[in-house]
């Protein structure tokens, strides 16, 4: 009950269309997340559609490494609905595989890059919010709070999640089933209670997703 309230208040105070657009987003990642588990390439255009609307979303609610990530996704997803395309026999379905060392090794970089580029981004956040200007402006982490810091951990976690799912590596639902977890009380946090509840529900479906690749990759 408590939560239910919270979540009215957070929601009583936002325009009519940023509710509208969360939910047709949610609505579109969980749809995305569904056709990931069955290897179905639709994976793609349904996750575009989602990713596109929450880096508008996390743009008006200050949560540049979310922004950041969703533009990675929908650049990502045009990258892997050519893989899983030419990977397709029949023009839906992929086969899933193992990471190998040089996924691994490129991951590390994905990584590691992402931590230092929205650092970076937040450091430079105060100069960015005053129109591109220096008056008055002072630089560094000062203004950061635990869900900005949470939000650079989690960009990186996803950036190789995103990566790894392109490759069709089973994997990937290891960074997303963590960076799922770690998303919920940030979201609560930063008023997006219905964003939180997708991580709710996404952090399953990951687990969900990780048992089934992993009877597929038995099989074949």
């Amino acid at each position: 009950m408590d939560f239910l309230q919270t979540l009215t208040a957070q929601y009583s105070s936002y325009e009519t269309y940023l509710i509208i657009f969360e939910v047709v987003a949610v609505f579109f990642g969980l749809l995305s997340v569904f056709f990931s588990i069955k290897q179905n390439i639709w994976v793609y255009p349904t996750g575009i559609i989602s990713t596109v609307l929450f880096i508008y979303i996390m743009y008006v609610f200050g949560l540049l490494g979310d922004m950041l990530i969703n533009v990675y996704y929908t650049v990502m997803s045009v990258y892997g609905w050519i893989l899983w395309s030419k990977h397709s026999d029949d023009n839906i379905h992929v086969q899933v595989k193992t990471a190998n060392k040089k996924d691994w090794q490129i991951g590390s970089v994905l990584f590691l890059g992402s931590l230092i580029f929205v650092g970076l981004v937040y450091y430079f956040k105060p100069y960015i919010d005053n129109q591109f200007s220096m008056n008055g402006v002072r630089l560094g982490l000062y203004h950061l709070d635990w869900a900005n810091y949470t939000d650079i951990i989690t960009t990186s976690l996803f950036l190789v999640g995103m990566f790894f799912m392109a490759k069709r590596n089973i994997e990937n639902w290891i960074f997303w089933i963590v960076a799922d977890f770690i998303c919920i009380p940030m979201m609560v946090y930063k008023g997006l209670g219905i964003t939180a509840i997708q991580y709710i529900i996404f952090t399953a479906m990951a687990i969900i997703g990780y048992l089934e690749w992993k009877k597929s990759l038995a099989r074949n």
